[in-house]
Formats: C-alpha cells, sequence, structure tokens
C-alpha cells in the first residue's frame, strides 16, 4: 500500500484543486453552478483557487479576496443551499484524502469546513448593489 504524503507546495495546491474541480464540475447536484450558473472559464479560474489555496495553507499572500463578492453574485442567480455546500465539502475531503494525508492535509479540510459554516450566513440577506441579470 503506497503511504501518502501531505500537502507539501504548489504542485500540490494543482493537483487538489484541479482534481476536485474536474469532480466537482461533473456532479450532478452541485456541477451546474460551475458550468451554467457561474459559468467559469476554468483556465482562468483555476490559477485563482491554487492562489487561494496556496494562501491559506501557505500564507503565501498571492491571493486579491472577492470570493464572497463572486458568491454573493452566484446565490443571487441560483441559490445556494446547505445541501449544496455539504457536496461540495464532500467531494473536496475526498480528493484530499485520496491523494493526502498530514497536517496540512487536516488544515485545508478544517478551511474548507469553516468555509461552508461561514458563507450560508453570509449570504443571507447578502445583497449588493447591482442590478439583478433577468
Amino acid at each position: 500500500m503506497e503511504q501518502k504524503r501531505d500537502i507539501e507546495n504548489r504542485d500540490d495546491i494543482v493537483y487538489m484543486v484541479s482534481t476536485f474541480y474536474r469532480k466537482a464540475t461533473q456532479d450532478p447536484l452541485i456541477g451546474f453552478f460551475f458550468t451554467d450558473v457561474a459559468a467559469i472559464d476554468l483556465e482562468a479560474h483555476l490559477p485563482v483557487m491554487y492562489n487561494f489555496w496556496e494562501n491559506l495553507l501557505f500564507q503565501t499572500g498571492n491571493y486579491r479576496g472577492g470570493m464572497m463578492y463572486k458568491h454573493i453574485l452566484l446565490h443571487q442567480k441560483e441559490p445556494l443551499r446547505s445541501q449544496h455546500f455539504a457536496r461540495w465539502f464532500e467531494l473536496f475531503s475526498q480528493t484530499i484524502d485520496g491523494a493526502f494525508a498530514g497536517p496540512r492535509a487536516e488544515e485545508a479540510k478544517r478551511r474548507a469546513r469553516t468555509v461552508i459554516q461561514t458563507m450560508p450566513l453570509k449570504l443571507q440577506g447578502a445583497s449588493l448593489p447591482l442590478t439583478r441579470p433577468r
């Protein structure tokens, strides 16, 4: 049996994030958020997510915010519900557990859990001074 190692560098972050997005975009419950609602350009989006997770786990300072703003816009188009966050976390945890083990892997899951616990609270009643797309 192969011994799993911890998340050690940006290459590991790239693998983790890319693998997660491959699963998430194809998932029957949440995939449409990525492909239809947000219609993200993965080629442009993935490097931003690499920076986000690299900053969280290695404090690189190379991520420049905007996460909540983007999710508020998404939530205005299609409500993000508790089952969506739960599935996101399940896929994210499976991705990490499938490839990594160690303190940083656990930290990534802890951070992800914090996101799914706090984001729904932040989205409740959130509004932006924008015209809602029709």
